[in-house]
């Protein structure tokens, strides 16, 4: 075995495609690593409320809200950002609604899904704060799923690195011409050619692990302190953010910059502190919610409406 076969297998290697065909029918990977990770955060985040004394069923119920909101806060945040990448010279702007192509900014989803979930908590009448709570984990497990995406579409990576765990990555081409290069998810590595810069820093698998210790670190924290109104989700967005932070500034992949720092390295620590200071202020609103208060509309009594028996007078 040579040296650069050495090398080669001490890296990971990166899926030579993101997008597979069944006939006509695409199949992305980033896809069903989105929509795998929202039926997780569901699930869980409905156990989570059960557990906490809400009634079964109410996180799907809402989710019917948040996520649809959710997803298109995210992809807002992202066109807003990157808005270079579609509009310009030599740009097709429709390609700004395909969401399916990547594309997803945490920040703009986590805001409007939070609208989606302040309407739906308004309509069965439970508390945002505590409906937060239940499902912060969850959201934070979703993300790690969702960094799966970004691994078969070959992004969010860093800069190069002789590190044993550093990835591959591969030049891609028009699968229906392989002499015309195509880095985008539909691209495939015919020949798995590396790029220049390859090995490079797996940022998105950086951020994956984070994710799942968040994750790990918020369930640990709210059976220890009872965290309630909002407090589990506050930590959740800190540690977040926090990994966030150093994760952006290992990325070297394309980005918009203010003031020589991504945006998105910016936004997380404003955030971070944002939820922080949120964290310690909650301690005043005392104890976690009561379990009747979780409860909604679903478990009140029918109103009385009058009548009694056919008696007449």
């Amino acid at each position: 075995m040579n040296s650069a076969s050495a090398v080669f297998l001490a890296t990971i290697p990166s899926p030579d495609r993101g997008v597979w065909h069944l006939g006509p029918i695409p199949i992305r990977a980033y896809a069903l690593c989105i929509i795998a990770g929202i039926v997780l955060a569901i699930w869980w985040g409905d156990r989570r409320w059960v557990q906490r004394g809400g009634t079964k069923g109410t996180v799907v119920d809402i989710a019917v809200w948040a996520v649809p909101f959710g997803l298109v806060g995210g992809r807002l945040y992202h066109v807003i950002t990157d808005w270079w990448r579609y509009f310009g010279e030599g740009k097709d702007p429709v390609k700004a609604l395909y969401i399916w192509d990547g594309g997803l900014g945490i920040w703009g989803a986590i805001a409007l899904g939070a609208v989606g979930a302040w309407v739906g908590c308004r309509r069965k009448g439970v508390p945002l704060p505590a409906m937060a709570d239940a499902i912060a984990p969850g959201i934070v497990a979703a993300q790690a799923i969702g960094r799966l995406g970004n691994y078969f579409n070959q992004e969010l990576y860093g800069a190069h690195t002789t590190l044993p765990w550093g990835l591959e990555i591969y030049q891609r081409f028009d699968p229906n011409n392989p002499t015309i290069p195509d880095q985008g998810p539909n691209g495939i590595a015919f020949g798995n050619i590396p790029l220049a810069d390859s090995p490079v820093h797996p940022t998105f698998l950086y951020e994956l692990i984070w994710n799942l210790l968040i994750a790990a670190l918020v369930v640990y924290a709210d059976r220890r302190l009872k965290l309630g109104h909002g407090r589990a989700f506050a930590l959740y967005v800190a540690g977040y953010t926090l990994g966030r932070f150093w994760v952006e500034l290992l990325r070297t992949d394309d980005a918009t910059h203010v003031l020589g720092l991504r945006v998105n390295t910016w936004v997380s620590g404003l955030v971070f502190l944002g939820a922080m200071v949120y964290f310690f202020l909650a301690r005043r609103r005392g104890p976690r919610e009561e379990p009747e208060r979780l409860r909604g509309r679903d478990d009140e009594p029918a109103a009385d409406d009058g009548k009694v028996g056919d008696r007449q007078e």
